[in-house]
Parts: C-alpha cells; structure tokens; sequence
C-alpha cells in the first residue's frame, strides 16, 4: 500500500521555557521547540502499552523515551532500520505521535525519514505515514494516519494493537540513532454528556458507578 510521505520543516527557535505555540488545523505537524513536552489536548495512550526498542546501548533503553527527561534518550545499538514497538492489550484509537528530536545535539544520530506501522500483531503490520525531518530540534506532533475523516479537515485516527515507529534514515547517513522523547496520542475525547449532566463522574473509579446494572 503505497503511503505518501510528509516533509517537515526545520523547527521554528524560542526560548527553552517557551509556552506552547497556538494549535494549528487538525493535519497539520505542530512545532514545538521548548524541551519539555508540549501541552495537547489529545490524551497520552502510551502509558497502557508495553514499550520494546529493536536494540539499544546498557542504560539507553525504550525507558529513556518516557522519562521525560530531555537529557535522556533511546541510543540504538544494531544494524538498521531501528524501530520502536507499542503493544497494547486491547485494541485502541491512535491519532497523532509527539516526538522529540535534536539535531544540534545528536548530529548525525538524529533521524531523517521515520516510518509508522501499525496492525494487530507483530507480523501484520502496514505503513500509515512516512515522515521526512530536515535537522529537528524539538517536539513534532503529527498524525499517524494519512486517510482524511468525512469533513476532509483532519486525519482519522488509527485503530490498531500494535504501533510501530521505524527509523528507516538518519541525517547524514547515520547508522545509530537517538530519540529524547516518544508519546503516542488517543482521539480528544468526547465530553457531551458533562454538557447534560453537572456533576459528572470524571474518574474510572467513579464511572464505574455512572449506570444502574
């Protein structure tokens, strides 16, 4: 399945406590060049998934890109491509990645072209966006999926048990790579029913007690 390929810019500089820029149109990458991880709307999914890295160097593992620390990052240790795997347990809605890359200070490590796979194993997994970077420095958040919704203003989001992010290039022809930062984003959820109901349940816990069995 051919998937068309997605150009993104050089991120815009700012100052590193810089507050998230406006969001743009839904489709669109968002930049965001503080380091610390932007401000979104849509939900981080990440958390109820099992993380794996294709290899990695002693104490740069897949827990380097959830830490959320900017000085942390995943370093590779194979033979290309290197890729991240995401299992969840149950099938889930992904829409968009944020990931957090540096060019000024991993050069030639940094990725170029990224590859995003998903399905619902290991061993059916299809491409849904090819993403090239031109020397990033910062948080990019992007849609997983390239297939347009009903309106054609956004992307429809991804239902899979399994994501996969792949570094299919570095700049400069880099063989390892680094990544400072990874979080995989569910739809925006739904709030009409705290439109109707003025006290609504807003916690798993309390939902649970939101219907009469």
């Amino acid at each position: 399945m051919a998937t068309p390929a997605n150009s993104f810019g050089q991120l815009a500089s700012g100052p590193p406590n810089a507050q998230p820029p406006q969001l743009p149109k839904d489709g669109v990458p968002l930049m965001h060049a503080a380091r610390t991880p932007p401000t979104l709307p849509w939900p981080d999914i990440g958390r109820l998934a099992k993380w794996s890295v294709s290899s990695y160097k002693f104490g740069f593992g897949a827990e380097c890109l959830r830490d959320g620390d900017p000085d942390t990052f995943w370093h590779s240790d194979g033979p290309q491509p290197h890729f991240i795997t995401i299992e969840f347990p149950r099938k889930v809605a992904i829409q968009k990645i944020s990931i957090f890359l540096s060019w000024p200070q991993d050069d030639s490590y940094t990725p170029s072209t990224l590859a995003i796979r998903a399905g619902t194993g290991p061993s059916d997994l299809q491409d849904v966006r090819v993403a090239t970077l031109e020397k990033p420095d910062g948080w990019i958040t992007f849609d997983v999926s390239s297939e347009p919704d009903e309106d054609g203003q956004s992307f429809k989001p991804v239902h899979a048990y399994v994501l996969q992010i792949i570094v299919v290039a570095n700049h400069m022809s880099g063989k390892d790579t680094h990544i400072r930062g990874l979080r995989i984003l569910g739809p925006i959820e739904d709030n009409n029913e705290s439109d109707t109901d003025p006290f609504p349940f807003v916690s798993l816990k309390f939902k649970s007690f939101g219907t009469i069995r």
